[in-house]
């Protein structure tokens, strides 16, 4: 099995043939956004071992450019990393078809069950069902936070209290500040850039994303769809490394700032993205589907993919020759901690949420199921994440519906 090499990035596009197609592409990135559960942090696992170790179709160091990036820039980390990898052969085609293909099951799973809500009007065969599948899917992202917390942050010195405080600030205020992940990138940069290095791309990277900011700002209207384009843009374009994160976000707008849903449909849309594949961040079409029926639901999709799209297809190439400059490297690595603190702060948001009951009190057989799961994964049996969602499934519907909770 043939492994591209880094020599590969300086050959021209059409030099050195990938050795898969645009329809294998898809076809995987289609199978994994239908089956895919864990989020983020798990679904960039499975691209590693599937398209690194597994089928050869990149180097490691095209994985690691990628991830790099993606958690750089702005935007959902698992479709920002299809993203990417659909551009390294294959260029815009591949980036749009892959990324394309990872969000379209998903998506139509979340409209599906829309229609079913508003239908019905309810879910509460969903809420049964996510009775244990909430406390799976947080041991199994609990997991995976602490595998990427360990591989990437370690005892840095300098990391770690970005870390802490990320992850503080998470669980506190619930939300996330774009000034503080910026902020994060700036200090590692001050601290660990040798001197001399040159400030233009740092000072690129951190107004780039405040200019798109105002610009956003200046641009609201009373009207209802460009105002459901602009908010979830918003998200999308300022939502670092994690679906988990952007729920705080969510709710503050959708629920405080727009009142287009109460708490009740919020959590039911946050259910409803738990417990299907693919990026967690798809409960934007859930949302926008209650909001203005499948015109909303897409908008709101396009709107949120669109940032992290443009921002990987337009950096990609300078990323590859400028990416490993340790200036750069260095505000990717605050960056990435201040991320990946938010993420293990949401991950005790959503926890808090999931596990303790309107009392504040834990309900045991929850805390039952996200002992077992994290006990499976800590074991490093080779059991497949859905299998677990689904055992956990199964497990939640019999006590919420015959042994009552």
């Amino acid at each position: 099995m043939n492994t591209p090499t880094d020599s590969r990035a300086e050959m021209p596009a059409d030099a050195a043939r990938p050795g898969y197609s645009l329809a294998q592409l898809a076809a995987y990135f289609l199978r994994l956004g239908a089956l895919g559960f864990g989020g983020p942090v798990a679904l960039v696992g499975y691209m590693r071992r599937d398209l690194v170790e597994g089928r050869g179709w990149f180097s490691v160091a095209d994985y690691k450019e990628g991830l790099t990036l993606a958690q750089l820039a702005p935007g959902p980390l698992a479709a920002q990393l299809a993203i990417y990898l659909g551009y390294v052969h294959y260029r815009i085609a591949g980036a749009t078809l892959a990324g394309v293909a990872f969000v379209a099951p998903s998506f139509v799973m979340v409209v599906a069950l829309g229609w079913a809500y508003q239908l019905y009007g309810g879910l509460g065969w969903v809420q049964a069902v996510f009775y244990g599948v909430g406390a799976c899917v947080i041991g199994i992202i609990a997991h995976s936070a602490y595998k990427l917390t360990t591989g990437t942050i370690g005892r840095d010195w300098v990391l770690v209290p970005i870390w802490l405080a990320s992850a503080a600030c998470t669980i506190v205020t619930e939300t996330e500040y774009v000034a503080l992940f910026l902020a994060a990138g700036v200090i590692v940069w001050l601290v660990k850039r040798p001197r001399g290095t040159s400030r233009n791309l740092t000072a690129v990277a951190l107004w780039l994303p405040l200019g798109a900011w105002f610009g956003l700002e200046l641009g609201k209207t009373a009207q209802l769809r460009l105002d459901i384009v602009l908010f979830f843009a918003k998200a999308g374009a300022f939502v670092f490394g994690s679906g988990l994160a952007i729920v705080p976000f969510l709710y503050g707008g959708v629920v405080g700032e727009h009142h287009w849903l109460d708490d009740g449909q919020f959590l039911d849309a946050v259910a409803v993205a738990m417990i299907t594949p693919g990026p967690v961040v798809i409960t934007v079409g859930f949302i926008g589907y209650l909001v203005d029926g499948l015109t909303g639901a897409t908008l709101a999709s396009i709107a949120t993919f669109l940032p992290c799209y443009l921002f990987t297809i337009i950096l990609a190439p300078y990323f590859k020759k400028y990416g490993t400059r340790p200036g750069i490297v260095a505000f990717v690595d605050g960056v990435t901690a201040a991320a990946i603190g938010a993420i293990c702060g949401a991950v005790i948001v959503l926890g808090r949420r999931t596990i303790l009951d309107e009392a504040w009190r834990p309900e045991l057989p929850k805390v039952l199921i996200l002992a077992a799961t994290l006990a499976v994964l800590a074991g490093g049996k080779k059991i497949p994440e859905p299998l677990l969602v689904l055992a956990a499934a199964v497990v939640g519907l019999v006590i919420y519906r015959y042994v009552g909770h």
